[in-house]
């Protein structure tokens, strides 16, 4: 089982975007995906078509123990993957864990019940680096970093890999960044062309060779409740986003038939 978290503290670069439509794309290719929505906005339970005021238990419920990772699990029928909902009531999850033992191992723990079950688990963060994204780092192996080739995308990455050292430090010492993943890219912009250049230079081969358009399509499937792969498939961000599960069962040696 691949346990990816998808992070940035920057908040609009396209983090519940890529959770969702690469958690479509890859069970598009074959593969067990659990999608677990990790930011008390409950965007990503949002898009993939789950009422999250209305979604019991949720990804709160297993971080205080109070039920297992499948008792809390949800079907995405657009997407055909399976997901763990979050909601408001996450936002309190930062209180009620301070005092508890492990608070940071919380998540961690709890997907070791179900790692016979999924190929891939993607973790939706929220856009800051709390608790709760600390116990996503904790139980990921690889940290995917989605950014904007913009001019402070640079400044916001260099604090995110430092937390990531931090975490490799002291809670996870396997812990590595996947990749950095272009997106909402226009080339037609000089500056997404030098920060993109920039960003190339400095990471090598961490950098993703599939890179993210901005397209319309690919920002108005959310509000159907649908991954864009079920709301326009033919569109180009619907493309990017299965070449992107493409490199990504590439990088982890998979293919997609041995998936299916």
């Amino acid at each position: 089982m691949k346990i990816l978290a998808i992070a940035n503290q920057k908040g609009g670069v396209g983090k519940t975007t890529t959770a969702v439509n690469l958690a479509a794309s890859l069970a598009e290719l074959g593969q067990r995906v659990l999608l677990a929505d990790l930011d008390p906005q409950g965007n990503a339970t949002m898009g993939s078509g789950i009422e999250k005021r209305t979604a019991l238990p949720t990804v709160y419920q297993i971080l205080l123990n109070q039920v297992s990772v499948r008792e809390a699990t949800l079907r995405s029928g657009p997407g055909h993957f399976d997901v763990i909902p979050a909601n408001r009531e996450l936002a309190g999850a930062e209180i009620d864990l301070v005092n508890l033992e492990q608070r940071d191992l919380r998540l961690k723990v709890a997907l070791e019940q179900v790692t016979d079950d999924y190929d891939f688990v993607l973790m939706d963060c929220p856009p800051t680096l709390n608790l709760l994204t600390v116990n996503a780092f904790a139980a990921a192996q690889t940290v995917l970093i989605p950014m904007q080739c913009e001019y402070y995308a640079l400044e916001g990455l260099t604090d995110l890999v430092a937390t990531i050292k931090k975490v490799k430090q002291r809670l996870n010492p396997n812990i590595q960044i996947e990749g950095l993943l272009r997106v909402m890219f226009d080339p037609r912009s000089t500056l997404a062309q030098q920060v993109s250049d920039q960003i190339k230079r400095h990471f090598g081969d961490k950098v993703y060779d599939t890179v993210i358009p901005r397209n319309v399509r690919l920002a108005e499937a959310p509000s159907h409740g649908l991954p864009v792969l079920a709301y326009d498939r033919q569109c180009k961000g619907a493309k990017a986003y299965m070449e992107l599960a493409e490199e990504t069962l590439k990088r982890a040696g998979l293919t997609a038939r041995e998936a299916a």
